[in-house]
C-alpha cells in the first residue's frame, strides 16, 4: 500500500504538466491569463463540490473553522499564484524549462521545511546526500534552461 504513496505524486507531476498545457491553451484562446486561471479554479471547485457530496463525510461545524489559524486558509492563494505563473510562463519558456525550475524550487523548499520541521513536517535533517541531490537538480535546471 505504501507503494501507492510513491506512485500518486508521480501521477500528480504528470497531471501538473498536462494541466499547464491545457491552461496555456485556454489562456491563448481567451487572451486573458487571470480569467483562464479563474476558469481552471472554478472547474476544480465544482469537481471538489461533487466529490464532497459523493464522499458523504460529515462536514465539520462552523465552530471548527474559527479555531484554525488564518495562514492555514492561504493554500488556495498559493494555488492561484502557481496556476497563474504556469499560465504566464509555459508558453514563453516551455514546459520542460518551467517545470525543472518549479521542481528545483520545490525540492529546495521541501528540504528546508523538513530540516526545520516547518508546517507540521517530521524533522529530517539536511544531509550531504540531500545537498548533493539539490546541487544536481540545480545543475540540471541550468542545463535544461541553457540555450
Amino acid at each position: 500500500m505504501k507503494f501507492l504513496f510513491y506512485l500518486l505524486p508521480l501521477f500528480a507531476g504528470i497531471a501538473m504538466s498536462i494541466q499547464s498545457g491545457i491552461n496555456s491553451q485556454l489562456r491563448i484562446l481567451i487572451n486573458h491569463p487571470i480569467m483562464a486561471a479563474f476558469i481552471s479554479f472554478l472547474v476544480g471547485t465544482i469537481a471538489l463540490g461533487v466529490l464532497l457530496i459523493l464522499s458523504r463525510q460529515a462536514i465539520p461545524p462552523l465552530s471548527v473553522y474559527t479555531t484554525v489559524s488564518w495562514y492555514k486558509f492561504t493554500g488556495g492563494l498559493l494555488g492561484v499564484f502557481i496556476v497563474t505563473v504556469t499560465l504566464l510562463s509555459v508558453k514563453e519558456i516551455g514546459a520542460a524549462n518551467m517545470f525543472v525550475l518549479i521542481v528545483t524550487g520545490q525540492l529546495i523548499t521541501a528540504v528546508i521545511m523538513d530540516h526545520f520541521a516547518m508546517l507540521g513536517m517530521n524533522g529530517s535533517p539536511v544531509t550531504f546526500q540531500k545537498m548533493a541531490g539539490i546541487c544536481f537538480l540545480v545543475a540540471g535546471a541550468y542545463l535544461v534552461n541553457k540555450k
